[in-house]
């Protein structure tokens, strides 16, 4: 059946840890009519949440896309529900999720308010142009209020809150919601609250409704950005629920403001008024925020096109999400922008170029598939079994004579690694199809092996991150691994120029060997090292004291023994070599011999150098709300940071700072202890410098 665009809705939610976004999930499932018991998150029954991990900690892992109906004023309407994961180190399902929603409900607790990942979330909803809803959720808890919420929301993330809701107490005496359009007052009954039922509002409570009504008015009049909206509103003194409903409108999906709703989605409360202002207020896909797409030879994104969202346009889907999931397999998240894929269509994934064919289409409501025949401008579904598709990748027609590639997704770089092997030489090659799998599936999760150490490095967003991704190995692969820190790359360099001959003369039964080379060896100036020199060799010999095909053997001679070191066996850097002089032997001379001259000649230098063992240095940035400025630079400090500068950027504080990169381990988990899990830090390679002689002596020892 074709789709309805204007009665279809994409929507998630988002928000920080624990706020209730999956049990605000679970209900709108009840109440659409997929679930007819409730699934509860402490339970582990969740429909969304249906990896191990995810029940077992009671904390969604991965974006989950649900599809449901919902009945309004007597219109179905068409609804692709994605619940996102709070935790920062799951961020990536929040980016690709908003860049694929034409609107979110935001969801905060009434305790808590504005938490360190609302504000991520709330940032990624800005960078993608997503409008939204606010749901204060957890009303019934002890200490919830509403108001104060909403002056967090302005305060805090620079929103412009306008409530259309009145919850009537709070806490244990949270009873029932004011509907500031409808002005009807809302309560709950049945045995978990699932009955909603209307009345007049009490007498009590007029006063105060009308206040509100009046309060929301008067803030949609000066901020939705409508100037008929204003001059109505300037002639009348007041709006109609038609033009209140248009200002919600016209405000929400210019992002001018954001209609606040309120709840308490474990007790049923709020849930089918959350519904009806998603249907009545979030746009549809064709009224929604269009992205670009752009040719495929234009590189530097210079020429942007809209997308237009009709079903009968050249093809444009994007794949926003990859998993493998239990009997269905490999699937690839789709959201179709143009055009209609239909069963059985050739697909080009671009920018790749590669192919791949549409098979099996479904939606999905946690991992109960439904088979759909196609897929058309506007809707999200998932394709089963594409073998070839990158996250972010663009579908187009085989037959498109003209194909585009849509706007990408930009992900957060890691900022943790570990080394992880398996605990069995056997299970080498099924780690290795893992990490590969997960690595698809995730695009902020990167493995690699380090030259020098020969172990796999992992990389991801945090250390639950990667504990969650090791356990998946574990279930999903049937591999143990063990994970532990990875080595630091220590490098060594000298200090002192000398000049140093090596001779290599051996004379056996047979043919001799000769090699002598005369060096001279200093540490590079700053200028040779700015400009990208680790090793210079320079040939500086003159006439036919060294023949020139025994030249380059005495470079290779002398790179093969600076790679061994000297201190602890790290590679020696930054080091100027210059060949002055030398002999040969007219019949035992041979590249072999002038090789072991070159090694010769560093190998009794080394003890004349002044050799000093270096550490990797980090550029650090940490931004952390002010209060917690004091206690996060004295743990930089412990971790021998040399902070560079300090300075405030809004409401929060900025500390840039140069650290040893071997005392970031484990950062990112005492950052959030240390600030309420609000702080945040990047990091970039800086440069080698000494190391304490107190740690080289330990250093040594270890290795």
């Amino acid at each position: 059946m074709a789709l309805n665009l204007a009665k279809t809705r994409n929507f998630g939610i988002v928000a920080h840890i624990d706020s209730g976004k999956t049990t605000v999930s679970e209900r709108i499932l009840y109440y659409t009519g997929k679930k007819h018991k409730i699934g509860e998150v402490h339970d582990g029954a969740a429909s969304t949440d249906w990896m191990k991990e995810e029940q077992e900690r009671g904390i969604t892992i991965t974006a989950a896309a649900v599809f449901a109906q919902w009945k309004y004023l007597g219109e179905t309407y068409d609804i692709n529900l994605i619940d996102t994961p709070g935790h920062v180190d799951f961020t990536a399902e929040v980016e690709r999720s908003c860049r694929v929603l034409d609107g979110a409900v935001v969801v905060f607790c009434a305790v808590a308010g504005v938490q360190a990942q609302s504000e991520t979330v709330w940032r990624q909803a800005n960078k993608y142009k997503v409008p939204r809803l606010v749901f204060v959720n957890k009303m019934d808890r002890m200490g919830a209020n509403f108001d104060r919420v909403v002056g967090q929301v302005k305060e805090r993330l620079g929103g412009n809150p306008v409530p259309i809701q009145m919850p009537v107490g709070g806490g244990d005496d949270f009873n029932g919601i004011i509907d500031l359009l409808a002005m009807k007052y809302f309560t709950f009954e049945g045995d978990k609250g699932e009955d909603q039922i209307e009345h007049e509002i009490p007498a009590e409570l007029k006063d105060e409704a009308e206040k509100r009504r009046a309060a929301m008015i008067d803030a949609l009049a000066s901020g939705c950005g409508d100037e008929e909206i204003e001059m109505a509103y300037l002639d009348a003194g007041t709006l109609d629920n038609k033009q209140i409903l248009h200002a919600l409108i016209k405000g929400t999906t210019s992002f001018a403001l954001q209609p606040m709703l309120c709840g308490a989605a474990l007790r049923n409360k709020g849930i089918q008024l959350l519904l009806d202002a998603v249907v009545s207020i979030l746009p549809n896909p064709k009224d929604a925020h269009s992205i670009k797409q752009f040719a495929l030879d234009d590189t530097l994104k210079a020429n942007p096109l809209a997308t237009a969202c009709d079903p009968k346009a050249p093809l444009r889907a994007m794949v926003f999400k990859i998993m493998n999931m239990p009997v269905l397999g490999d699937v690839s998240f789709v959201r179709t922008y143009q055009g209609t894929i239909k069963e059985g269509d050739a697909l080009v994934c671009q920018p790749s170029g590669k192919s791949e064919r549409a098979a099996r289409m479904v939606k999905l409501v946690g991992v109960v598939p439904t088979k759909v025949d196609e897929i058309s401008a506007g809707d999200i579904a998932v394709l089963v079994g594409l073998k070839n598709t990158q996250t972010g990748d663009t579908l187009t027609h085989q037959s498109d004579a003209n194909p585009m590639v849509l706007e990408g997704i930009s992900f957060a770089k890691p900022v943790i690694s570990m080394a992880i092997e398996p605990k069995s030489n056997n299970d080498k090659e099924k780690i290795a199809y893992a990490l590969a799998r997960l690595e698809r599936e995730d695009p902020t999760f990167k493995k690699y092996v380090d030259p020098e150490t020969s172990q796999v490095i992992i990389s991801g967003m945090g250390e639950l991150h990667l504990e969650v991704l090791q356990h998946r190995i574990r279930d999903e692969y049937k591999v143990d691994a063990v994970v532990g820190k990875p080595k630091v790359s220590y490098r060594e360099t000298v200090t002192k120029a000398i000049e140093i001959r090596g001779k290599h003369v051996k004379q056996s039964g047979g043919r001799g060997q000769y090699g002598d080379c005369i060096l001279k060896i200093r540490p590079l100036n700053d200028e040779e090292k700015q400009a990208g020199n680790e090793f210079i060799f320079l040939d500086s010999v003159r006439g036919g004291t060294v023949p020139k095909e025994f030249r380059k053997p005495i470079e290779e001679g002398v790179i093969a023994e600076l790679a061994r070191g000297y201190i602890s066996g790290f590679p020696c850097i930054n080091v100027h070599v210059e060949l002055i002089d030398g002999s040969y032997h007219d019949v035992d001379s041979s590249q072999e011999a002038f090789i072991a001259a070159g090694r010769l000649a560093i190998r009794e230098a080394y003890p004349k150098l002044g050799v000093q063992l270096l550490e990797p240095w980090m550029k650090v940035e940490v931004e952390t709300p002010d209060q917690f400025t004091g206690s996060i630079m004295g743990s930089l400090q412990a971790k021998r940071a040399i902070i560079t500068e300090s300075l405030d950027r809004g409401p929060s504080k900025i500390i840039r700072c140069e650290v040893p990169l071997g005392e970031m381990f484990g950062y990112t988990t005492d950052l959030r202890s240390m600030s309420q899990g609000r702080a945040s830090y990047s990091m970039e390679p800086s440069e080698y410098k000494g190391v304490p002689q107190s740690m080289v002596e330990k250093l040594v020892k270890k290795g």
